[in-house]
């Protein structure tokens, strides 16, 4: 009788029924299908070193034939790992071949994110220093033959560490652990043009540890909306734990009604309060998937409501859900990002498995193993098939999906039972 209920109520948290202005430059990827298990064997590796040991690739951006990739690494390889060069933090390479180009910017710290807004590539992080230019938020001009950092920008109000950014309706939104956690720049100047002024405060950690901070942003690919997601207790002086949706209206932002209110809950993990850690809409605006830590809920009568070590999926236009459309659990393991592409949703961490609400560290009744990433269906959430399986190690930390299949970035060393050190690249069938 034991299995038999936990398989009903397994069912049920994973297949809850469905309730039936310019675009961002990072909206979602549409994808007909799912990418092949198999990766391309032409992708450059960022390894370990005396200087880096745990080597990880946090970030993507393509400027036509070229991949820039930043992250946590000081060597670098090319597929056929004949030669070792020194990049740190931040390199590119030939997409096509996956052969380092010869560009060596100078960066002193860890990259959390590049995006690509012609001619610029913007690139921010826990960094102090750039090719002499000092910030945690750079930009290089990226339409020569090789990338020129532009140091006459200098983005105002950016004095603590860069996690996110887009680009919406002319406006580069930066989020992070600065004073204002989110911020819409001017471009042309770097000066905060006041469209978001949202009064993000609070810390949902244990005693206030940590930094107040937005983690992960999401613009709907309409540029109406946005859900951000991070440490914090209020926005514009409303309740919004953990997390928060913004009307992104022509001349200001303002805070939606939205809100999941279970979110207020805390999780198993009590040194992981702050569990939500990325957030992406599908390609048509519809829904969007949360990506969480935090171990397990907090009791069993949390399981298919709090979003713990799990990925949840809510539709956009249902204001105060009180479940979401559906959650799969890991059992145990942090999800630390999710893509949307409409054929599936990609999640990674370093989970051993999905569809295993049940499970605490442990695989229980219609668990999967899916180690390090995995693909699930968008209507109810189900691991799909899809299982190439990496080496799990810290975790995925960034899923970028493009016209012709998706790139992985980690500190894993395999993907597929091959070595492909920190990069994976699966194609389209």
């Amino acid at each position: 009788m034991r299995s038999s209920r936990y398989g009903r109520a397994a069912a049920l948290v994973l297949t809850a029924a469905l309730v039936t202005v310019g675009a961002p430059s990072t909206a979602s990827t549409a994808q007909p299908t799912v990418v092949s298990a198999v990766p391309s064997p032409s992708t450059p590796h960022a390894i370990d070193d005396a200087v880096v040991a745990n080597a990880a690739v946090n970030t993507f951006a393509q400027v036509g034939s070229v991949m820039y990739a930043g992250g946590k690494f000081h060597s670098v390889q090319p597929p056929n790992r004949r030669s070792t060069l020194v990049r740190d933090n931040l390199f590119s390479f030939d997409v096509a071949t996956g052969a380092p180009t010869d560009w060596t910017p100078a960066v002193n710290g860890e990259v959390w994110r590049t995006l690509y807004v012609a001619p610029y590539l913007y690139v921010g992080g826990a960094f102090t220093d750039a090719d002499g230019v000092a910030s945690r938020l750079v930009r290089y001009r990226v339409d020569g033959p090789t990338p020129v950092i532009d140091a006459g920008w200098v983005p105002r109000g950016i004095n603590g560490v860069v996690n996110d950014l887009e680009f919406v309706n002319g406006r580069l939104l930066v989020a992070g652990s600065f004073r204002n956690r989110l911020i819409a720049l001017d471009p042309a100047n770097g000066r905060d043009s006041g469209y978001i002024a949202l009064g993000i405060s609070g810390s949902v950690k244990v005693n206030g540890a940590g930094p107040t901070e937005v983690f992960r942003i999401a613009v709907s690919p309409d540029g109406t909306r946005l859900v951000a997601v991070g440490n914090f207790t209020t926005v514009g002086g409303l309740g919004r734990a953990r997390a928060f949706m913004a009307d992104l209206g022509p001349t200001a932002a303002t805070v939606a009604p939205w809100y999941y209110q279970p979110l207020v809950n805390n999780c198993a993990a009590g040194a992981l309060r702050a569990q939500l850690r990325d957030v992406d809409f599908s390609p048509d605006g519809s829904y969007f998937v949360i990506a969480a830590t935090g171990y397990v809920p907090a009791s069993t009568s949390g399981i298919g409501r709090d979003i713990c070590d799990a990925a949840a999926r809510f539709n956009t236009t249902v204001p105060n859900p009180t479940r979401p459309v559906w959650i799969n659990y890991t059992g145990g393991d942090t999800l630390h990002s999710v893509t949307v592409t409409g054929a599936a949703v990609y999640v990674g961490g370093h989970q051993r498995w999905m569809n295993n609400p049940f499970g605490r560290d442990s695989a229980s009744v219609g668990a999967v193993s899916r180690p390090g990433i995995a693909a699930l269906n968008p209507v109810d959430g189900r691991a799909l098939s899809w299982n190439p399986g990496k080496t799990r190690g810290v975790g995925t930390k960034f899923i970028y999906a493009t016209s012709t299949g998706i790139w992985f970035g980690s500190d894993g060393r395999r993907f597929a039972g091959v070595v492909r050190d920190s990069i994976a690249f699966t194609p389209l069938p």
